[in-house]
């Protein structure tokens, strides 16, 4: 069920497209036939922007995490047959560092309405009854409502679609790998060799993502990961990992 079907989620739905529309206009003069893809990016530049705090606080719980690593190993190994002791021990130790187990979790919880939101934009044909105008728009000579997977199956896939969706997919693809080389986390000797694999594959999912997803979402994708990737990187300069 589509949630943007609740009354005051249309509501929003429909002002955040014009809003879209109104400044993908304003744009026009300036950029031409890219205004709408232009007006993407700014829109998704402007959230992220507005979401550092959100980013700061997760840094702080990454570097809190990394900290208090090696004594949870610890309370992990004594008390590993008696699980109820290890959670006494284990929040007596968040108590003891004044920090919270869930450090982090909910700045990122708060922040997922306004990307629902935004990302909801691209991803409705229909706003409020009628076609959404900002997908009827287009970049290099393709609608920013197509994706590369429909044109594929319709068999309509120009060169032109493989040339914008592939090289969106290769920057998030290269932004992913750097951020895995750049800022791998520290890996836990006690935990699972799969779920490292799984924790290293996972965000490669979004380029996956993009292939699926309306070429407004898809840019909207890339642009996001590219930022992810610089804020995360000035962040943990600011709030560095114990070495090991």
């Amino acid at each position: 069920m589509d949630p943007f079907l609740f009354p005051p989620l249309t509501l929003l739905l429909d002002l955040a497209t014009r809003a879209m529309i109104a400044l993908t206009a304003a744009l026009d003069p300036l950029v031409g036939s890219t205004a709408a893809a232009v007006a993407v990016v700014a829109v998704t530049l402007i959230v992220r922007l507005l979401l550092v705090p959100v980013g700061v606080s997760q840094a702080r719980a990454e570097q809190t995490r990394a900290r208090l690593a090696p004594r949870l190993r610890v309370l992990r190994e004594r008390w590993r047959n008696d699980p109820e002791r290890l959670q006494r021990e284990t929040m007596q130790l968040y108590r003891d560092e004044n920090v919270s187990p869930a450090a982090g979790c909910l700045p990122l919880l708060a922040q997922a309405p306004v990307v629902g939101l935004l990302y909801a934009v691209f991803l409705h044909p229909t706003v409020g009854g009628q076609a959404n105008a900002l997908l009827a728009h287009d970049l290099l000579g393709v609608p920013l409502g197509r994706s590369l997977v429909a044109a594929l199956t319709s068999g309509t896939a120009e060169a032109t679609i493989l040339v914008v969706f592939g090289s969106l997919v290769a920057v998030i693809v290269f932004a992913v790998e750097l951020t895995r080389r750049w800022l791998r986390p520290p890996v836990d000797p006690a935990a699972p060799a799969w779920t490292t694999t799984i924790t290293g594959a996972l965000p490669f999912s979004t380029a996956v993502v993009a292939l699926f997803v309306p070429l407004a979402a898809a840019l909207y994708l890339a642009v996001t990961t590219v930022w992810t990737l610089v804020q995360r990187v000035l962040l943990r300069r600011r709030y560095p990992l114990p070495r090991a």
